[in-house]
């Protein structure tokens, strides 16, 4: 039991929760303190964002035993009580912002958002086509602003627009491949699907991938402008952060990306730019 309720928690998915530190790693701060409430914000974002997927599968309980891998899943197939799991996603639910809130007031109200927005989503809103990719990616958004927010770090424009058209990209990403691996059944596992086709999605990939790459180049010269040095490492880090995206882009269209976090755990392509553009920011960050 013990191991399904962990399963159902979904801790592969925490990984997202590390845009939490984004804000105060891009500024260079360090410091235990920023570092101690930066922590207690992931731990809440984990909480809250477990809460919602026992919400979530609740819900969709019927529909998940009907799809070829969701079926599995703990509550679907049986092995985590639906009454447990009711108690059980609602302590975690509450006590996400709670914990945020012991940050910063301001995290606290982030995080309780991101739940407000994430069971409405759950409950009726995924089923509106583009408002469900639209909350989706706001998640990815408001992971960043949790982790400004609990530092009290401020965050540059451009790095907003970055984290929420990539968010989208990675969003619009996960879709295409739902609709390519499920074809006509897709509507039966996400009414939403329905929606849209295939050249529809790879046109939303290509516009906000280029998106991504325009802001993040902007915010990466006002960074390099700031830091000075006599290496434009901020510029470099351009290189290696596009190239991760097309990479992407490329398991995509091979049938990939239905589970994103699997990929970036598993696709040794994306992880080495993902390395690369970490120690090339580092310097650009540390070296200024």
């Amino acid at each position: 039991m013990i191991t399904a309720i962990i399963r159902e928690a979904r801790p592969k998915q925490w990984l997202k929760n590390v845009l939490v530190f984004a804000a105060p790693a891009a500024l260079g701060d360090v410091s235990v303190d920023l570092a101690a409430k930066s922590l207690v914000v992931f731990v809440a974002f984990c909480m809250a964002a477990s809460g919602t997927y026992f919400w979530n599968d609740i819900k969709d309980v019927e529909a998940d035993r009907s799809h070829p891998t969701k079926k599995s899943r703990p509550i679907a197939s049986g092995e985590v009580p639906i009454a447990l799991a009711r108690v059980i996603g609602s302590v975690l639910l509450v006590g996400g912002p709670v914990l945020a809130a012991l940050a910063r007031p301001e995290a606290g109200g982030i995080v309780g958002l991101y739940a407000l927005l994430t069971i409405g989503y759950s409950t009726a809103w995924k089923h509106v086509a583009l408002l469900d990719l639209a909350l989706v990616a706001s998640g990815f958004v408001l992971r960043a602003m949790a982790g400004a927010a609990g530092t009290d770090t401020r965050m540059s424009s451009w790095f907003v627009m970055c984290t929420s058209f990539g968010s989208f990209f990675i969003v619009a990403g996960k879709r295409f491949a739902e609709l390519l691996e499920m074809g006509d059944d897709a509507t039966t596992t996400r009414r939403s699907l329905g929606a849209y086709s295939l050249p529809y999605l790879r046109q939303l990939l290509s516009v906000s991938c280029t998106a991504t790459v325009v802001s993040y180049c902007l915010w990466a010269f006002e960074n390099g402008e700031t830091a000075g040095g006599a290496v434009p490492w901020h510029g470099l880090s351009i290189v290696p952060m596009v190239l991760a995206l097309l990479r992407y882009m490329m398991v995509l269209e091979k049938g990939g990306g239905g589970a994103p976090e699997e990929v970036f755990t598993k696709d040794r392509s994306l992880q080495l730019y993902g390395l690369a553009w970490i120690i090339i920011y580092v310097l650009g960050v540390y070296s200024a």
